[in-house]
């Protein structure tokens, strides 16, 4: 979400080669943007450390599970439209977690 709001404030991708490479480099060295990247990183070290207690299988779907707050934090602070489809994608997410999470 850090990297989106930051993202949007530097406007669309230019056309030029050169001038899509400082472009994102300005952009990779946002403080907001580093910190986001930051985030990702150390949310891998979690993942390692729940794979050594949990099956794949058992995990993977509840980091799914990041797609309905993307959906709900977007619609709030981005104002993205809300659509019939994306709620029912959303309602196949989480039914489908539910489902897997009790195969176990």
């Amino acid at each position: 979400m850090i990297i989106k709001w930051k993202v949007n404030q530097y406007g669309s991708l230019p056309v030029d080669f050169l001038e899509k490479i400082y472009f994102l480099i300005k952009i990779v060295f946002d403080p907001f943007i580093l910190s986001g990247l930051f985030s990702a990183f150390i949310s891998s070290f979690f993942w390692m450390a729940a794979m050594t207690k949990f099956d794949i299988s058992y995990a993977y779907p509840f980091m799914i599970l990041s797609f309905v707050l993307v959906f709900i934090l977007s619609i709030f602070i981005f104002n993205e439209p809300v659509t019939a489809y994306k709620i029912i994608g959303l309602l196949l997410i989480v039914l489908g977690v539910i489902v897997t999470s009790r195969s176990t």
